[in-house]
């Protein structure tokens, strides 16, 4: 059984780099750009993100970072939140915060700034309560849910910083850290990319690959020349040996809160997040139509340009976090090198179809034969069949070929995916 809870631990850690990687070339796919330059992005991103943690490995843990912890644990607690409210919606129909009162709905800025306020300063909701509860009844309801939800969202928050501090919140503070950096420079990027692609309207295949060959060569260079060596050492674990209450659920435990990398908890969270954008929000009902009909989105007085844009950007944001979380959960250096993921988080990508449900599965699937390749010694079966190392060491690739020859008839594609747009043409 230990050794079942050990292949399913190593597997979170590939799936959570496709996971992440494979996100961001949804993102820019989905809006009609293909990204090839993943790899190449990750490769940047790490390459910094990892000096960047270097460099925070020598700075004292102070009142700051503490205050950065709880920001960070009220901005999970907003999305846990904001999670449940859409299950209250979609599943039981009841809309927690609806505005009763006629009034205040005809000013969407009052609105949101009356949500936005009674949630960050409940006390204020509380005011609110009483001072609208002569004149407004049913706005006054309305007031006093917004500052019970601020209430429950400060305790949630404070029970993840206790959280984190219990899994060694300094560290994780680190990993964060390095991965926020990442995420800048892959998407400062990738706008090289979006640039050269959407408004200069250059090859997109060429724009790509590009990328993919100044990264390295730059990450080397720029390694050399300041330090002597490609290598960039850390000296941090990111590895939580087991999450503080829930690691003590049997089974549960072992299965998703012991051995495991904060950066699977994120992984996780952009995919509902992701997710939601895309399917369940205006942007991603923009961004779609991007790529499948940008003429006819035009038509609409969508920008086209702008929307492909941020997409791109967006993809090379969650590809440099990829490239530090890569990184961090396999290695203390950083050698100038992603092991291909980049191209495999393109696989993903089509094995997945398009679409968060299916990537998750496709990143567990490629995860697990990559596991299997890393892991073989471990299993006693495959121990006893005598087979070379390198034989598992290509079985992820084959796995990749085999499946992208099978289910590449049944997937589908953006229809206006790797097309130049331009305005002038319908």
């Amino acid at each position: 059984m230990d050794i079942i809870y050990q292949l399913i631990q190593n597997t979170y850690i590939s799936m959570t780099v496709l996971l992440v990687v494979a996100l961001g070339g949804l993102l820019a796919e989905r809006s009609g750009v293909t990204n090839i330059a993943l790899e190449g992005i990750m490769v940047l991103g790490a390459f910094v993100g990892i000096w960047s943690i270097q460099g925070l490995e020598g700075f004292p843990y102070s009142p700051l970072t503490e205050l950065v912890i709880f920001i960070i644990a009220l901005s999970f607690s907003v999305i846990i939140l904001l999670l449940v409210q859409i299950l209250m919606v979609k599943v039981f129909k009841v809309d927690l915060f609806r505005f009763k009162d006629p009034e205040m709905q005809k000013s969407s800025e009052s609105v949101n700034g009356f949500k936005i306020f009674s949630f960050l300063i409940p006390p204020l909701g509380l005011i609110w309560y009483f001072t609208l509860k002569v004149k407004r009844p049913k706005a006054s309801i309305t007031a006093i849910k917004f500052a019970i939800t601020g209430i429950i969202g400060y305790l949630i928050a404070y029970s993840i910083q206790q959280v984190m501090i219990g899994i060694e919140a300094r560290t994780q503070f680190i990993l964060i850290m390095g991965m926020m950096i990442g995420g800048i420079v892959g998407g400062l990027y990738a706008m090289i990319h979006a640039h050269a692609s959407i408004y200069m309207k250059a090859d997109q295949i060429i724009s790509a690959t590009a990328l993919n060959l100044f990264a390295p060569a730059f990450a080397i260079f720029t390694a050399r020349f300041l330090q002597g060596g490609q290598q960039i050492q850390f000296t941090s674990t990111f590895m939580i040996q087991e999450v503080p209450i829930l690691g003590a659920i049997p089974i549960l435990g072992d299965l998703f809160f012991s051995r495991v990398f904060l950066s699977f908890y994120i992984g996780l969270a952009l995919l509902a997040i992701i997710g939601y954008l895309l399917f369940r929000s205006k942007f991603g009902l923009r961004l779609r139509a991007c790529g499948e009909n940008p003429h006819a989105a035009d038509s609409l007085g969508i920008n086209i340009y702008r929307m492909r844009f941020i997409a791109v950007t967006l993809s090379g944001v969650l590809a440099g976090m990829g490239g530090v979380i890569f990184v961090t959960t396999t290695s203390t250096e950083f050698n100038v090198t992603v092991a291909g993921f980049g191209f495999l988080a393109i696989a993903v990508l089509i094995f997945g179809n398009w679409k968060p449900s299916g990537i998750i599965l496709a990143a567990l699937f490629f995860g697990f034969m990559r596991t299997i390749a890393n892991s073989y010694s471990i299993i006693p079966f495959l121990t006893n069949l005598g087979i070379e190392k390198e034989i598992y060491d290509i079985v992820p690739y084959v796995a990749t070929l085999f499946i992208l020859a099978v289910f590449s008839k049944s997937s589908r594609s953006p229809k206006a995916l790797g097309q130049i747009y331009d305005q002038g043409k319908r």
